[in-house]
């Protein structure tokens, strides 16, 4: 059963790649001017995926990582049916999020703001 879970985790990574090398293209690309590297390479990769809207857009962008929600949902639908120490371990992050709720919620603000700190100075390095 293990062995299925990792095969199902290995294909999801599989599928789900060529969508996110696209978001990655596209984020790269407006780094720099597109005649330097990596910015150049990124755009190359947005016009393949652009010059073939058929296999580009509905396949690699959408149909692929369909699949991957899908086959993930039914998977954690089943593990959480089938395994009790699954449910009970999250019954514990759950009430250790209560306990601590502050905290966290003081975690995440910093790390949004500091992504976009991040972004903020990207953007003015690249202008």
């Amino acid at each position: 059963m293990k062995q299925v879970r990792y095969f199902v985790a290995t294909a999801e990574l599989l599928l789900v790649f060529p969508a996110i090398l696209f978001m990655t293209a596209l984020f790269v690309r407006n780094w720099q001017p597109p005649n330097y590297e990596p910015a150049h390479t990124a755009q190359r990769i947005v016009e393949l995926y652009s010059s073939s809207l058929h296999i580009g857009l509905w396949v690699l962008l959408i149909a692929l990582p369909l699949t991957v929600l899908l086959t993930g949902c039914a998977t954690l639908f089943q593990q959480w049916s089938q395994e009790s120490q699954l449910r009970q371990d999250a019954r514990r992050v759950l009430a250790l999020l209560r306990t601590h709720l502050a905290t966290f919620l003081v975690a995440g603000a910093t790390r949004v703001a500091g992504g976009c700190l991040s972004i903020v100075a990207l953007h003015v390095l690249t202008d």
